[in-house]
């Protein structure tokens, strides 16, 4: 697996090799130049189990598909299906995998502590007793206004799959101070309930972001800024920030936004100031999804330069909500 570190020298090294080009084709008028658009997005393999994607010379998220491990962590379980690094838009990682504290956390990713299938349980939040497993790519476009990636895969208990899971992602251009992902989830049991559960009393268990390193840390939610952590609080979004951007003390974050139509909507949160953003969905209350039937969650992640205040994430998240109620009437 590539470090976060060598993307970035990678990177450096095209960024040198886009310049050299440009100065050819500016010395030949007529010369095509190959490379592509400073604001064109691109998907690149970083490894065997792993799709970087870039707008123009800058990374945006790194999705591992299939199971990685970390030589910083050698007695942590491998995982898959999720994304780190997740970059802010001068290049900084936003997001942590292998923490010291917590070695199963993991950038962007959906897990529970107790799914249970018949009379067994297992854990795909500290990942025991179960896995998920690439299927396929449903989709994988890049272009100049956007990225559309689809993903299937599967949850598999010993040999048995329990669960179809399907991945959709919208990624949109950067703007002067944000970006916004939409990123949308959809669980169906193969041929028998699968019961999922948050963590009692603190009701984590489903879409969670783990941040990276830093000396400051603001969570905001929509009454403000908040000293202290919450758990089982309902939330319609969240945001944390913090000198992400190593040894400028600029300050950038992410919030996330769950959509109007999620299921139990606002659902229960998490957050910890060291460095936890955590929807829980379906939180302490347990749900039984029925073999066969579909249930999805949708979410943006909003990427932003700087702390916003609670009113500026609220019109943010305003102009999301806007968003998918036009998709929905599209669809409709």
């Amino acid at each position: 697996m590539l470090t976060p570190e060598t993307i970035v020298t990678r990177l450096s090294w095209g960024s040198a090799l886009l310049a050299s080009v440009a100065a050819v084709a500016a010395q030949n008028p007529g010369t095509k130049s190959p490379a592509a658009s400073p604001t064109s997005f691109r998907f690149e393999a970083t490894g065997d189990k792993s799709l970087g994607l870039w707008e123009g010379d800058r990374p945006v998220f790194v999705y591992h598909f299939g199971a990685v491990t970390s030589s910083n962590a050698p007695n942590a379980r491998s995982r898959s299906n999720y994304f780190h690094p997740l970059y802010g838009l001068d290049g900084e990682v936003l997001t942590d995998d292998f923490p010291q504290d917590h070695d199963y956390h993991r950038g962007l990713y959906w897990a529970w502590s107790h799914i249970r299938v018949g009379d067994q349980e297992v854990d795909s939040w500290s990942l025991r007793g179960i896995r998920y497993q690439f299927q396929r790519w449903l989709a994988k476009e890049a272009r100049s206004d956007g990225v559309r990636l689809g993903v299937e895969n599967g949850w598999f208990v010993g040999d048995k799959q329990i669960m179809r899971e399907t991945l959709w992602l919208r990624v949109q251009p950067r703007s002067a101070s944000s970006r916004a992902i939409d990123l949308e989830l959809t669980w169906t049991p193969t041929d028998r309930p699968v019961t999922l559960l948050g963590a009692e009393g603190k009701s984590y268990g489903g879409l969670t972001l783990r941040f990276g390193p830093r000396s400051k840390t603001m969570i905001t939610v929509p009454d403000g800024r908040t000293s202290g952590d919450l758990v089982v609080t309902n939330l319609p979004w969240a945001d944390l920030s913090g000198d992400l951007k190593k040894g400028s003390g600029d300050l950038s974050g992410i919030a996330v936004f769950v959509n109007p139509a999620h299921p139990d909507y606002p659902p229960t949160w998490m957050t910890r100031h060291y460095g936890l953003l955590a929807v829980g969905w379906p939180g302490v209350t347990p749900k039984t999804l029925p073999a066969g039937e579909p249930v999805t969650c949708r979410y943006r992640i909003w990427i932003h330069r700087g702390t916003p205040d609670a009113a500026e994430i609220q019109r943010a998240y305003a102009e999301y909500c806007a968003t998918a109620r036009r998709r929905r009437a599209d669809k409709d």
